[in-house]
């Protein structure tokens, strides 16, 4: 889930003994991660389909061959959509059909570390930082020949969908984020929370610990549908809809990308230095001036901001929406006509 707090945790790291650990991280910055480990090779998987979204789509985008879905007409205006941890593209299954209705063309991507994306290179740093899943949004546009998109996410796709419009404005029509503004950095994580508060983020203390990823990568699924349930505590999924789901988890670089993200929030690993100035400019905080939407539910159980602390952020046109009905966390999948509302009004807001 996206860390909200912009925090970083530093007094926990040194109270659990792993301040040593840190001095001692490899080149890629990350404790108890081989290199080798996170330079796995890539295995080839077919693109495959999703049973309700239909056959996916592969296309060469910088560093990834990236799995995707396409609906719509091939020359309606475009709108990407981009999920976040620990979900998939199936956030979308209901959104995209009401999208490419009205007459977009949707692209929804499997993030690096999801279902039938993947390395190009065995060498590649698998990195999780923030600075390369927006990359990979830009990569994808030039791979398929777009040159403006509305951009729309929730959790790590909230996250990224900010960075891409707060970069590239150029390449962004309109935003539509559940939670908000969602930008950090490591510079800004510097002081811890109260206790309380901290204690909503377990699983990136967890995460930061070598028995953390062990128990990641033995346990998966079932941690993945814990926080389901603890993110989303009114929502009534099947299992069905998990188990579609979590069929994104079993890729080779998902736990090596997981783990990265978080440690990396945490400055418990470094990351890659190529995009530093990047990093750089979001650790400014920069306003995002596109038009934009942004979406809260009412039974979030992820921590997140008061819209009040973020609504300056957005400086062009801008509405915020809170989402009635025991909406949680994934917000797209648990209320998908409110975030497809969303996307289509949010070139011009009320």
């Amino acid at each position: 889930m996206t860390d909200h707090s912009d925090t970083d945790r530093r007094l926990f790291l040194q109270t659990a003994g792993l301040g040593a650990a840190g001095m001692a991280m490899t080149a890629l910055g990350l404790p108890g991660t081989s290199q080798a480990a996170l330079l796995a090779p890539t295995r080839p998987m077919a693109a495959g389909s999703s049973p309700t979204l239909g056959p996916l789509r592969q296309i060469r985008a910088g560093e990834l061959d990236i799995a995707y879905i396409e609906m719509g007409p091939p020359k309606g205006q475009v709108a990407i959509l981009l999920h976040g941890w620990p979900y998939d593209i199936h956030c979308y299954e209901e959104v995209a059909p009401l999208l490419a209705k009205a007459g977009y063309r949707v692209i929804i991507p499997y993030l690096r570390g999801y279902g039938a994306t993947r390395f190009v290179a065995a060498d590649t740093l698998r990195n999780g930082q923030q600075a390369a899943l927006a990359q990979d949004v830009i990569a994808l546009m030039d791979a398929l020949r777009i040159q403006t998109t509305t951009v729309a996410g929730c959790d790590w796709g909230a996250r990224t969908a900010c960075i891409v419009a707060a970069i590239w404005p150029e390449r962004v029509t309109a935003l539509v984020s559940v939670s908000g503004y969602l930008i950090g950095s490591q510079q800004a994580n510097v002081m811890p929370l109260p206790p309380k508060a901290e204690l909503s983020w377990w699983y990136q203390f967890y995460f930061a610990t070598d028995r953390g990823e062990r128990g990641y990568e033995a346990n998966r699924k079932e941690f993945a549908k814990l926080i389901w349930h603890t993110a989303s505590p009114e929502w009534k999924f099947d299992d069905a809809t998990f188990d579609r789901s979590a069929q994104a988890f079993d890729n080779p670089d998902h736990v090596a990308i997981v783990i990265h993200n978080y440690r990396w929030r945490l400055g418990a690993a470094a990351g890659d230095p190529k995009y530093d100035a990047l990093e750089k400019r979001l650790a400014e905080s920069p306003t995002i001036g596109v038009p934009t939407i942004t979406l809260e539910g009412d039974a979030n159980g992820a921590p997140h901001p008061d819209p009040a602390a973020y609504a300056k952020k957005f400086t062009g046109k801008y509405a915020h929406r809170n989402i009635t009905g025991g909406i949680g966390h994934n917000l797209p999948q648990e209320a998908p006509k409110a975030f497809a509302d969303a996307v289509l009004q949010a070139a011009t807001p009320a």
